[in-house]
């Protein structure tokens, strides 16, 4: 596999295409991090990392009274051949503020809300709305 990270979104998003609410995922770092930023920001459920199996976590993703998940679309920026980075002035807004831009800095993995606040830059993980 050449880019685990699209592979963990395409996971996520087939997930909603079929009304499904758990899902597994190898396990590595820097999606387990995403897994976390997505969880903090209301965009999933929970992230569960099992005993029994310590290669793979869980993603549960929640559903509203009428089946919609909070998630509309997730997209991956930046791609194994095709590095995106942002300085702290470009920045980019998602969805007219209403979805988020992960970024890895060098401080970590963050929104871009909070690397907008802390005025760092970084590479453009992904996008979710």
């Amino acid at each position: 596999m050449t880019d685990p990270i699209a592979d963990m979104l395409t996971r996520i998003r087939n997930i909603l295409r079929v009304r499904k609410t758990v899902v597994r995922i190898p396990f590595s770092n820097i999606k387990y991090q995403i897994a976390k930023i997505l969880k903090n920001e209301g965009f999933i459920g929970s992230v569960e990392r099992p005993d029994r199996d310590p290669r793979h976590f869980i993603v549960r993703v929640v559903y509203d009274e009428n089946q919609e998940s909070p998630i509309r679309d997730l997209r991956r920026v930046s791609k194994p051949g095709q590095k995106v980075y942002a300085t702290k002035d470009k920045i980019p807004y998602v969805a007219n503020m209403h979805g988020i831009a992960i970024i890895s800095t060098s401080s970590g993995l963050m929104t871009d809300r909070e690397a907008r606040k802390r005025k760092i830059g970084g590479e453009l993980i992904c996008e979710v709305w």
